[in-house]
């Protein structure tokens, strides 16, 4: 399924829920919000012996193959979200937001100097535009709502492309412009005050290469994807 295909099912289901809201007693709010991500970046193992441009394997010192290791890290790193909502509906609602948000993580990349092994722990952060679109219930102040989530990325902090550049030779279409997730949660409303707390997780990869060289063990292919929790405070202006 392409990405138009993915943005057209997406645009489908707003209108379906949107003409369901409709019918209900009119209800409308307008706000503000901001908050942070608490997000963790996932790619599996990669292991991989290192080949020069002739495609023989580096040697160490001791003629021993040089191999590295792409491992994940648990490491959770804070960013931010912050942007604007509208809530249509009481009972059963159907809420869009537009949010700019950065997420990171870290991995680590395990060399070999020698017959040692090197650690270097790469962080990154990601800049994205965040559109979801939420369904939700309501039944006095809580809120419970999902719904798939767009995010188009406009930047990060370059320390992904370095540490990836040195594993392939081609990133021209590694790093995706734009990925699609969802978010679940729960919501509380004290007058013009909500809360939010919501899971986020990820249908499709943050980035995709093919390795250079055959990988000792493991898959030939890094696809890496990103989880995160996300708590904000909105402001209903209206």
């Amino acid at each position: 399924m392409n990405i138009l295909t993915k943005v057209i099912l997406t645009c489908l289901l707003g209108a379906i829920t949107l003409t369901s809201v409709r019918a209900q007693k009119k209800g409308f709010a307008f706000g503000i919000k901001g908050g942070v991500n608490l997000s963790k970046l996932s790619m599996g193992d990669v292991f991989t012996t290192r080949y020069d441009d002739s495609g023989n394997p580096y040697l160490g010192y001791d003629g021993k193959e040089v191999k590295d290791n792409l491992k994940k890290s648990f490491d959770t790193r804070t960013g931010f979200a912050g942007g604007i909502y509208a809530r249509f509906g009481k009972v059963l609602f159907i809420q869009p937001e537009v949010l700019l948000s950065t997420k990171g993580g870290s991995f680590d990349i395990v060399k070999t100097d020698g017959d040692a092994p090197v650690t270097e722990t790469v962080k990154v952060k990601y800049s994205n535009i965040d559109v979801p679109l939420l369904i939700g219930i309501k039944g006095g102040p809580i809120r419970f709502l999902a719904g798939p989530v767009t995010s188009f990325r406009i930047g990060d902090n370059q320390k992904l492309a370095d540490a990836f550049r040195y594993y392939t030779s081609d990133l021209s279409n590694s790093l995706s412009e734009a990925t699609f997730g969802y978010q679940l949660g729960v919501g509380l409303d004290l007058g013009s005050i909500s809360i939010d707390v919501r899971k986020e997780g990820s249908f499709t990869n943050l980035a995709t290469f093919e390795l250079n060289g055959v990988p000792a063990s493991g898959s030939s292919t890094v696809r890496q994807k990103i989880n995160s929790w996300q708590v904000t405070l909105g402001l209903k202006l209206f």
